[in-house]
């Protein structure tokens, strides 16, 4: 039998119940993955009819962690953005994401972000990849992307960083 949205859903309840959050996020990461290789699961979640933009697929009102599909458009760059508090794991299931991590190098109290890269990489169909509170990074799409996005809580009712015109990249990305 196919590991499904079901499974995915009881064993990231398991790993968050179970575990310290930086032990619970790579297993997540894990059995996303494994979720992503379901092509049934994929054909439900997602089809080339969709218009860009994030739906939900499931909610754990205990744990408030959402699975969503998002559809990201082609030509897409985001900007630098962490997800405060909370946590995200993403994870392609068609095209690619190009990610970079970033990190601040000015103090807290400064009223502007300044931030360097210090990691890039893609993820391809079937790769993951865990974020932990405060990790900041940004996404490109280079074509429609199919992505599922794992997320502690619902990240829009959140404070969390995000790159302003005011703020400076020290590299360029």
């Amino acid at each position: 039998m196919a590991y499904a949205l079901e499974d995915f859903c009881a064993d990231t309840r398991t790993a968050l119940k179970s575990k310290p959050l930086i032990d619970a996020l790579p297993q997540i990461a894990a059995h996303l993955s494994r979720l992503l290789a379901n092509p049934a699961f994929v054909a439900g979640a997602f089809n080339d009819s969709m218009e860009p933009g994030k739906r939900e697929l499931y909610h754990d009102a205990e744990l408030d962690f959402y699975v969503l599909a998002h559809v990201q458009a082609g030509g897409k760059v985001g900007r630098p953005h962490s997800h405060g508090a909370s946590w995200a794991v993403y994870g392609n299931a068609r095209a690619s994401t190009d990610m970079t991590e970033w990190r601040r190098v000015n103090p807290e109290t400064d009223d502007h972000l300044e931030i360097v890269a210090t990691s890039k990489y893609s993820l391809t169909p079937g790769q993951t990849r865990a974020y932990g509170p405060g990790v900041m990074h940004s996404t490109a799409h280079a074509q429609t992307a199919w992505v599922i996005r794992v997320t502690g809580t619902d990240l829009d009712r959140m404070p969390r960083y995000r790159f302003s015109k005011k703020d400076k990249i020290l590299e360029s990305a």
